[in-house]
């Protein structure tokens, strides 16, 4: 039997480096859409399956190739969004909203089987967020488009390459305070990136439609506990400290102003909202999906390296400072 064609745009993020594995070791012919092919195209080749993937180099507001593309599919997986603004063209608006308005009418246009589009969890409580008005709006547009489209809400992905517990764990490494923001009480289900990818592929073989699915992991934890549990894994005692919210409007308005801020005044308004199912749609656990992801012990298969001694840890920074000297 042909396999299936699946189309893939922001494929080299963390969801989908994980899903062009999956989906590529269960035969599905990939492509993977992605603006710098020299930039990224070896490493992603390198994840698929001989024979299974191929890559094109295209903008997403490139229309004319992104309509041909959608031609072939079978099937069309959304991955792309941002958590701040960058300027230029990555605005919320267009990246949320404008980019998921055009996938879900050609999806729509040309009889795609399957639309899989990943939007986030919480974002319907948030409403005074740009971030989730704009994931809102574009939650609207699809459904309005292609009323067929499946979107995925998860909780907060994790894994050894994700941009979440590694910085968390880089930052506690580095300094002896760190801040809480609402006193940490925000609630979390995370769910690790293997048990997100398999709930996309069962969606994507079981050929579900219509359907809106909060993605969360087996355990809900607040802000502080994960600050707290991080700290046990890497060995190291911080001072965590409920910083007054004038202050965290002032730290966040100061980190705004690096290229990858640690918090923006955005993400600071989604934090006064627990990230936990709202009772409105089903989860990956109503529908047979369930996740079996430990925090902790997937967690503590990559921590090591923010131990003392290991290639992350500071004091490992100062051992090897004192051996150039020697």
């Amino acid at each position: 039997m042909k396999p299936k064609n699946c189309l893939i745009f922001g494929a080299s993020g963390l969801i989908g480096r994980h899903l062009i594995r999956k989906l590529t070791q269960s035969n599905y012919k990939v492509t993977v859409v992605t603006r710098n092919v020299h930039k990224k195209g070896y490493y992603l080749k390198l994840l698929g399956n001989p024979g299974y993937i191929d890559i094109v180099e295209s903008s997403i507001f490139d229309l004319v190739k992104i309509e041909n593309l959608i031609k072939n599919a079978d099937i069309c997986i959304n991955l792309v969004g941002i958590l701040y603004e960058k300027g230029g063209i990555n605005t919320f608006k267009n990246i949320h909203e404008k980019f998921p308005n055009l996938l879900s009418t050609l999806c729509k246009k040309y009889n795609v089987k399957q639309f899989i589009h990943i939007s986030a969890l919480g974002v319907d409580k948030a409403k005074e967020s740009l971030y989730a008005k704009s994931k809102l709006n574009g939650e609207s547009l699809i459904r309005n488009n292609f009323i067929e489209a499946n979107i995925l809400r998860p909780s907060v992905v994790y894994s050894s390459d994700d941009n979440f517990t590694t910085n968390f764990m880089t930052l506690l490494n580095l300094f002896p305070i760190f801040p809480l923001y609402y006193n940490g009480s925000t609630l979390f289900r995370p769910i690790h990136v293997s048990d997100l990818t398999e709930i996309i592929y069962q969606m994507v073989s079981q050929n579900l439609k219509s359907i809106t699915l909060e993605c969360v992991g087996p355990e809900e934890i607040s802000l502080k506990d994960i600050l707290n549990r991080l700290l046990k894994l890497i060995g190291k005692k911080r001072l965590l400290v409920p910083v007054p919210l004038i202050i965290a409007r002032l730290s966040a308005f100061f980190f705004e102003i690096f290229p990858k801020p640690l918090i923006t005044s955005d993400q600071l308004k989604l934090l006064k909202y627990h990230n936990i199912p709202s009772g409105k749609f089903k989860t990956n656990f109503d529908i047979n999906m369930p996740s079996y992801a430990n925090f902790n012990n997937e967690v503590n298969k990559y921590s090591y390296m923010w131990r003392d001694g290991g290639q992350f840890s500071k004091t490992n920074k100062k051992d090897k400072e004192l051996i150039k000297i020697e």
